[in-house]
């Protein structure tokens, strides 16, 4: 089958396609970021760069079976300004809606974010569709609400595989995940304790504008969001730190400045030195980061994580997620991602799609018949 992927970032499409065995002849990537473009090409070499999707002539395409793309969505989220179609990113769905109206693909498949009913309601009208409504955490650690819109028959809900963080989590971090050097804890304040919540519940879902400290991005699940990091400043957001017995907020394209998701820890594993200047053995060092804990609000008690590999009421620090952790969190295989800095690897994978929810999709499309 041939396959035209818009906005393809890293090639998700490709990576979900490879995972369902299915035989792609040839894959066009309409993609115009350098780095993106990088790891994809890394991965697959086969892949066909066509660049920018506002100047690629369809004609010069042969029969294409499957369109597919997440065109950007930052006039659209609840977590921005909501321009909708008068910002320029988001006014890229029209694009798409081209290339599926010129190309007439069997299947096509667009991915959203959740947004305004009315946003909604004219890009289903365009598409011909309902859109299907999924989160990512039925399928990985993560909480990510999107919206698909298809032509592709017979998509229910993915089952629950009840995966949560610590299944993702690496055995050995090191010290440059753990970040910053104050210990003064934050004032238990009203304001601070809303901010903490139970161990039980859902955590916030990575998305790609989080890094500028939004809102919660019209999230309807409570993040299992059990603490606040103490030692950085910026947006509350930011200092979410959650469990590793829930689920992850979503993947966002964090940008640095402590953005990145992040996770309870104990101590971390450091190496040490030799008089050669020579990295060797492991052992566990005690980071910096502190963490205040949720207080329950019946007791008036500081909550303890009690957990048999990390955690205690007195000793509860934090560490930011790992470009390792989060390409697991979209359920990419491990070092994908690898081939570019780790400030790049976070941004794609914000901007990428979770590869299960797509194979889940895509599974459905008759192959034989294309």
């Amino acid at each position: 089958m041939n396959v035209l992927s818009l906005f393809d970032g890293m090639s998700c499409g490709m990576i979900a396609l490879d995972r369902l065995g299915i035989k792609v002849d040839n894959y066009y990537a309409s993609e115009i970021d350098k780095y993106a473009i990088q790891v994809s090409q890394a991965n697959y070499p086969d892949i066909i760069q066509v660049g920018d999707i506002t100047k690629l002539d369809l004609s010069t395409l042969p029969k294409i079976d499957l369109v597919m793309g997440g065109s950007p969505c930052q006039g659209f989220s609840f977590a921005g300004k909501q321009l909708a179609f008068d910002d320029p990113r988001s006014a890229l769905f029209f694009e798409f809606h081209k290339a599926i109206s010129y190309l007439q693909p069997k299947y096509f498949l667009l991915e959203n974010v959740r947004m305004k009913k009315e946003y909604l309601d004219i890009i289903s009208e365009y598409m011909g569709v309902e859109p299907i409504f999924i989160n990512s955490s039925l399928v990985s650690a993560q909480s990510r609400q999107r919206y698909y819109w298809t032509n592709i028959p017979g998509i229910e809900q993915p089952k629950e595989r009840g995966i949560v963080l610590r299944d993702i989590l690496e055995d050995q971090v090191g010290s440059e995940h753990y970040v910053g050097d104050k210990h003064k804890p934050v004032k238990q304040t009203e304001r601070n304790a809303r901010h903490l919540k139970q161990l039980d519940d859902k955590s916030l879902c990575m998305t790609a504008s989080m890094y500028k400290g939004a809102g919660n991005n019209g999230m309807t699940l409570v993040p299992q969001h059990i603490g606040t990091a103490v030692d950085i400043n910026g947006h509350d957001q930011i200092k979410r730190v959650y469990s590793p017995d829930g689920k992850s907020p979503t993947v966002t394209t964090c940008g640095g400045g402590n953005r990145e998701p992040k996770v309870v820890s104990g101590a971390y594993r450091a190496r040490s030195v030799d008089e050669n200047g020579k990295r060797v053995a492991w052992k566990d060092t005690k980071p910096k980061q502190m963490l205040e804990l949720r207080k329950d609000e019946k007791s008036n008690s500081v909550t303890s994580v009690q957990k048999d590999n990390v955690l205690t009421q007195d000793e509860v620090y934090w560490r930011k997620l790992t470009p390792l952790e989060c390409e697991r969190l979209q359920t990419v295989p491990d070092n994908y991602t690898n081939h570019v800095s780790n400030t790049q690897r976070y941004k794609m994978l914000g901007n990428g799609w979770t590869i299960e929810v797509i194979a889940h999709i895509l599974q459905n499309m008759e192959i034989d018949n294309v």
